[in-house]
């Protein structure tokens, strides 16, 4: 084979080489999709992006200040549910005051609760300034109670709900709200 001829051979293969390249769109660089909707590409994961912040709930009622809740929330829902059941006349305070039973000199804070004219008493007794501490409650017709008893104290959690049924089931009880 003449050697002009093996160059003429190799520099037609180099052209339709690169003709036919030049014919073959070149293949797009890889395209970064999400391998599913709404999943980010692995390179943004790895670069730290992190995930839509979350809403922050607002705290729960019971969360407040000892004060607030009892005021701003207990004492209405209170009479809210004790009016449901009828009761016109009713008297809500919240104090701190000395424990008006026999042998007791200690002050705390208490939700005191009169109807009837002031016929019918109740309080409910938190010596320790927290609705998730300590709680008593006294039912009594008359002057003053004569026990004072535990209430919810199997309770783990305290909820506004929970301690408004808790003193309407200690009323029902009594059959002060509605006769069994």
């Amino acid at each position: 084979m003449n050697p002009n001829a093996a160059k003429a051979k190799s520099a037609a293969a180099d052209t339709s080489s690169a003709q036919s390249e030049e014919s073959t769109p070149a293949k797009p660089a890889a395209k970064k999709t999400p391998a599913a909707k709404g999943e980010k590409p692995a390179a943004a994961k790895a670069a730290g992006d992190k995930p839509a912040a979350k809403k922050e709930k607002p705290p729960a009622v019971e969360d407040k200040p000892f004060a607030e809740f009892m005021q701003q929330h207990y004492i209405p829902a209170l009479q809210t549910a004790l009016t449901k059941e009828g009761i016109q006349d009713l008297d809500l305070k919240f104090a701190k005051e000395k424990i008006n039973v026999a042998g007791l000199t200690d002050e705390c804070w208490q939700v005191k609760g009169s109807w009837l004219k002031g016929q019918r008493h109740f309080n409910v007794y938190f010596p320790e300034e927290s609705i998730q501490g300590q709680r008593a409650l006294s039912c009594y017709e008359g002057s003053k109670p004569s026990a004072i008893e535990p209430f919810l104290i199997d309770e783990r959690r305290i909820t506004l709900d929970l301690m408004v049924f808790g003193v309407m089931q200690r009323l029902n009880g009594q059959k002060w709200l509605s006769r069994n």
